[in-house]
């Protein structure tokens, strides 16, 4: 049968045996102006009800998007002006006001049906928000723009996209700019029982069959998604290098059936792909990456790549991590340290890791502008070193009443930042072993009496709603981190010509509320591998998936 086509890329990212390509590139928003007379518009304001810390809230969530009015089979479907706005009742300003937040940046993960006759597939529509303040009472208005998939299909007749779930990031900060404690709240939305038969936002008419579809109006049901019946048209078109993608492992999708084997969550860091793959069922050549093998395995060895971004609030900028290793040992479920409500099963494992770089805990070394002032850029090409072990901190808590999971991940890592050399007016100077960071960098620790002293923290959190796709971070599958670092003074930044340069890097990049996003890609199984689609680890057993940084 002739279908949509699924995009080349392996098969734990086609959630419920998805078929239509989800070809995710970064999609530049067209100012209103420049959209072309022959477009869809959407403009849909939906109830949704939201689970918040204190309980479920219902919500209005607006969605804005253009798409064109008709497109041929095999040519690519691109939302343009994509918005994402988000109002939360007077409850949730009064979570934020409790933490004594005066701003709040948000950042949001639009699950997108899509839907072509008896074919299915999800993406996910990310946006982002610039920090606004926190209204003194009243509702909470929340507004997005971001990367947006674009879509394409082999076949002609309607494609429909429908909103589903919602997840929302929010970053709360004092009015001193600090991060609260915590640093993160999680959000997770679902459209409300008034939304049903309105969450169709468009149907698109492909080739020359299709409908005359407008905004809202659905296609006819199609049937249950089959498991598989792919059929690729042509060789496929080289794979965009950003795409966020629907996953949840062995979770049952909303037709009750099984996803495929290891899928990810929207949110979660793509797995590396060659442009020139010529099969989807073929593993792709896993794209260049730093060594990251555990010398002494033991059956809960895993390992990971991971990067990011972290902002220096100073520079307005924000500065690359470097792809690193992450040998993990995984622990074994224990109770957890604190009582359990009522209606609620948790418990709690443990695991720590290192980072692994030529045999030191260390990330590779990176470079970054620090410094203009008007004069001439100052660089520095530096690392982060461990000063102790890193620690992986998850407990899963299943809800009774809804038989939805989640998943809080706390990652706790002691890390100073070291100087290798500086350049000042392109004269490289050099600033001897010695020049790092008083202390570790730091963040705000939600358990300081249990974790005590200076460490950076990550959170990460998954959510596994019932009869749903997971989303978030998983330990074993990958996801985004975030958190707040501090970055302390420096010291030791002495030249052979004896040049202090403390006071020099600590007005440049030190102080704190800098927002830090690193992205884990799925781990490799060191010992105990079991078959998937996928590979989940190279021939050495090293991690075969390679994440992008996301800022």
């Amino acid at each position: 049968m002739r279908g949509p086509r699924p995009t080349p890329r392996p098969s734990r990212v086609r959630a419920r045996g998805a078929t239509i390509a989800a070809f995710v590139a970064l999609a530049p928003l067209l100012p209103a102006a420049a959209v072309a007379v022959g477009t869809l518009k959407v403009d849909a304001a939906l109830p949704y009800v939201c689970t918040l810390p204190s309980g479920q809230q219902s919500a209005t969530v607006r969605i804005t998007a253009s798409f064109p009015e008709r497109v041929a089979v095999g040519e690519e479907i691109r939302p343009a002006d994509v918005t994402t706005t988000v109002e939360l009742p007077a409850a949730a300003v009064a979570e934020l006001t409790a933490l004594k937040a005066a701003t709040v940046r948000a950042e949001t993960r639009l699950a997108v049906g899509v839907a072509q006759k008896e074919q299915r597939a999800e993406v996910t529509w990310s946006g982002t928000a610039e920090p606004v303040a926190v209204p003194a009472e009243g509702p909470l208005v929340l507004t997005t723009t971001g990367d947006v998939p674009s879509l394409t299909t082999a076949e002609a007749g309607g494609l429909t996209l429908t909103a589903e779930a919602l997840g929302i990031d929010l970053a709360p900060s004092t009015s001193d700019g600090a991060a609260t404690t915590p640093a993160a709240l999680s959000v997770s939305c679902v459209p409300g029982r008034d939304a049903e038969g309105r969450t169709v936002l468009a149907t698109v008419p492909v080739g020359a069959d299709g409908p005359t579809g407008e905004p809202g109006t659905p296609s006819p049901s199609p049937a249950s998604p089959s498991p598989s019946g792919s059929t690729t048209v042509g060789p496929p078109p080289p794979l965009p290098s950003n795409r966020p993608a629907p996953a949840s492992p062995g979770t049952p999708d909303r037709t009750g059936k099984q996803a495929p084997k290891d899928p990810r969550s929207p949110g979660q860091p793509e797995r590396g792909r060659a442009a020139d793959e010529t099969s989807p069922g073929t593993p792709p050549p896993r794209p260049a990456a730093p060594p990251c093998i555990t010398e002494h395995p033991t059956p809960v060895s895993l390992s990971a790549y991971i990067t990011g971004y972290s902002n220096v609030r100073k520079l307005n900028g924000a500065s690359l991590i470097p792809l690193s290793c992450l040998l993990i040992e995984q622990g074994l479920p224990e109770p957890p340290s604190t009582p359990v409500p009522d209606g609620e099963f948790q418990f709690f494992t443990p695991s720590t890791a290192n980072l692994s770089y030529q045999g030191r805990k260390q990330t590779p070394p990176f470079t970054s502008t620090l410094l203009t002032f008007g004069f001439a850029p100052v660089t520095a090409t530096m690392v982060l070193e461990q000063t102790g072990p890193i620690t992986i901190g998850t407990l899963f808590r299943a809800i009774f009443a809804t038989g939805d999971n989640y998943l809080d991940n706390t990652v706790r890592a002691p890390l100073v930042l070291r100087v290798l050399d500086v350049e000042v007016n392109g004269v490289t100077l050099d600033v001897g072993a010695s020049c790092r960071t008083e202390t570790s960098l730091s963040s705000p620790e939600p358990e300081p009496a249990r974790y005590p002293g200076k460490h950076l923290v990550m959170l990460g959190r998954g959510y596994i709603p019932v009869g749903g796709n997971a989303q978030g971070y998983q330990l074993t599958t990958g996801g985004p981190l975030k958190g707040e670092v501090t970055i302390p003074a420096f010291k030791g930044c002495v030249t052979e010509g004896g040049e202090n340069l403390d006071r020099l890097l600590t007005a440049s990049i030190s102080g704190s509320g800098n927002y830090l996003k690193q992205m884990q890609g799925q781990t490799c199984t060191v010992l105990n591998q079991v078959p998937t689609d996928d590979p989940q680890c190279t021939e050495d057993l090293q991690p075969y998936v390679v994440p992008k940084p996301e800022r």
